[in-house]
């Protein structure tokens, strides 16, 4: 008689916990085009975010939707996962602290459309 054994299939990893960042995180060159646009693109923001339902009614296609949540303190909330915020990506892995902290000099520069 045999025994079969089930593991799981699958786990999620954090990829900052398994390889710390060593590297340099330029957080003095900033700019909307340049850095945050991309930052939304490629940390999943736009899947929810965009389009004629977005989750939560938070849409983040335009710089001044972008803006807006900058501003009043909502979008760094999110992404560095502070109490009394909705954890973004939900579901999914936190940011970068590099890519946290690029945005959060860009918000602390006046959140320019640059």
């Amino acid at each position: 008689m045999g025994i079969a054994l089930l593991l799981p299939g699958c786990y999620y990893d954090v990829e900052e916990e398994l390889y710390p960042y060593t590297g340099n995180c330029d957080t003095a060159s900033v700019q909307y085009s340049a850095t945050i646009v991309p930052i939304i693109q490629s940390g999943g923001c736009l899947g929810c975010h965009s389009g004629s339902t977005p989750s939560g009614n938070i849409l983040l296609e335009t710089y001044a939707q972008v803006k807006s949540l900058a501003l009043n303190g909502r979008l760094i909330g999110a992404i560095s996962h502070s109490a009394g915020y909705s954890p973004m990506p939900q579901g999914g892995n936190k940011l970068s602290e590099c890519n946290i902290n690029r945005i959060r000099a860009w918000i602390n520069e006046g959140a320019q459309e640059n």
